[in-house]
């Protein structure tokens, strides 16, 4: 019996086989992986975990792939989306959420409660989980400002609660970046009561900035780089003359070039390697490394 057939015959989660990699990431890279499984609980995600380490099968635990590059043509293993563990709870200004709840989604919802300190938010298109997991930020704020704890599935495959102080947040990082095999299941947020037409305010003009000044029409995985202390990636980027830089299908945005999109059927070989060249033009010349932001799925 295959590994798929036992998942299936255990009813362990949801299974998709042979599915198109472009579906599981924001670059819409095309490219196949043998199967996604959305497990239906948590109890399913440990079973589910138990029988592929068995089966020396490879996975992969993903969010909404916004900040993803598949870097081949196949995925020779399984992804997993948490997309089941979407509860939310709030009492008061304390929020409870499953992390396969949707970012933005939350970051609206709690807007138009009248509470404050997920604006940054309004605008990444990433689960809690994957956020979490990438400290997802924006305009000087990130998750680590919000997040009091978590829940997490360890590498023991044993349930425990990780706070703040343990979860290592730094600009685009964190605890469970470093430990992979740890899975986040849940988060408890807490927000500040604030002004709920100051809030949807604040949300509208960064929309409207997001809109004027980011390639939102074209396929992309947001930021490419880090921001090194005291520059900007774009910028530097602008200075090197590559804006408009292609490798193959993937190229630098001609509106904001710390983003690469795909221009057309971009292969995620074609982005890593503009990735690097941009790495490598900018320590020449400018004697800066840019950071890799994104993720790279071998």
């Amino acid at each position: 019996m295959s590994f798929i057939d036992k998942i299936k015959k255990n009813n362990y989660g949801l299974v998709k086989e042979n599915e198109d990699l472009k579906n599981y990431n924001s670059y819409k890279v095309s490219g196949k992986v043998k199967a996604v499984i959305y497990p239906y609980t948590i109890n399913d995600l440990k079973d589910l975990i138990k029988v592929l380490r068995d089966e020396k099968v490879k996975y992969k635990v993903v969010g909404r792939g916004s900040n993803l590059i598949f870097s081949n043509d196949c995925y020779d293993g399984v992804l997993i989306r948490l997309d089941n563990l979407d509860e939310l709870v709030i009492r008061d200004n304390e929020i409870t959420v499953g992390s396969g709840y949707s970012l933005m989604k939350l970051s609206l919802k709690t807007a138009r409660l009248g509470l404050t300190g997920l604006e940054f938010a309004s605008g990444i298109p990433g689960s809690i989980g994957g956020s979490i997991y990438m400290n997802a930020g924006a305009y000087k704020s990130d998750m680590g400002y919000v997040v009091r704890s978590i829940r997490v599935l360890t590498d023991k495959l044993e349930i425990k609660t990780m706070y703040n102080h343990e979860l290592d947040f730094h600009y685009r990082t964190s605890f469970l970046q470093k430990h992979p095999d740890y899975i986040c299941l849940n988060a408890t947020i807490v927000l500040k009561h604030g002004n709920k037409n100051d809030i949807t305010d604040l949300i509208v003009d960064r929309r409207k900035r997001r809109i004027e000044t980011q390639p939102l029409d074209k396929p992309s995985a947001g930021s490419v780089f880090r921001n090194p202390e005291g520059y900007f990636s774009g910028a530097l980027i602008e200075q090197i003359g590559y804006k408009g830089k292609k490798i193959g299908d993937a190229m630098v945005s001609d509106k904001h070039a710390n983003f690469i999109i795909n221009a057309g059927n971009a292969k995620g070989s074609d982005i890593k390697k503009l990735i690097f060249d941009i790495q490598e033009k900018v320590l020449k010349e400018k004697g800066i490394k840019l950071k890799v932001e994104q993720e790279f799925v071998e």
